[in-house]
């Protein structure tokens, strides 16, 4: 595997060793010992499978009290994937960057527990599978506006497809943070 640094602090891109001939393709998705290697030890506990169309924005999302992990990768289509930093404490506090992740490159995003996360659909449709280092917890979950002017996020995209939740997003500098 490939590792990529990214702009915030202890998150990464990775590129996984793919083995592709006539037939297909095959790669390792996830491997508790490579990762490991990686820097990347904690236990996931959760999968999620997330399918939206094209024009949907989601995020940015993040728990307080019980912070996820996320382990990110797109299965079919392509998202800009797109992580903020929430933890004071670290020199990259309230940077965001931004990854394109898709079905044809099959790079994955880690976001460590701290961040808030959230993607934009590029393609027709898209299929995002997430591995979790916590448990959802609805009433744990907090919401960034995506488009909030402090932070300045390149997303691209002038009316997304938002849900309520997200259409009612806190601004940056009234969102709970970690320390």
């Amino acid at each position: 595997m490939k590792v990529h640094q990214t702009s915030i602090s202890g998150a990464l891109v990775i590129e996984p060793k793919v083995f592709a001939d006539e037939r297909g393709f095959f790669l390792e998705s996830y491997s508790e010992r490579t990762f490991a290697e990686l820097g990347i030890k904690e236990k996931f506990v959760q999968d999620n499978h997330s399918s939206s169309k094209r024009g949907v924005l989601r995020g940015l999302h993040y728990q307080v009290q019980k912070a996820q992990g996320k382990l990110v990768r797109v299965i079919s289509g392509q998202v800009l994937d797109v992580f903020v930093d929430l933890r004071r404490s670290s020199p990259t506090f309230g940077r965001w960057h931004s990854a394109k992740l898709s079905a044809a490159n099959k790079l994955l995003a880690w976001i460590p527990a701290g961040l808030a996360h959230g993607f934009y659909v590029l393609s027709e449709n898209a299929d995002v599978l997430y591995k979790s280092t916590e448990f959802y917890y609805p009433e744990l979950e907090r919401t960034i506006l995506w488009n909030d002017p402090d932070l300045g996020i390149g997303w691209g995209a002038q009316n997304p497809l938002l849900s309520p939740k997200d259409q009612r997003g806190t601004r940056f500098r009234d969102a709970e943070t970690f320390a």
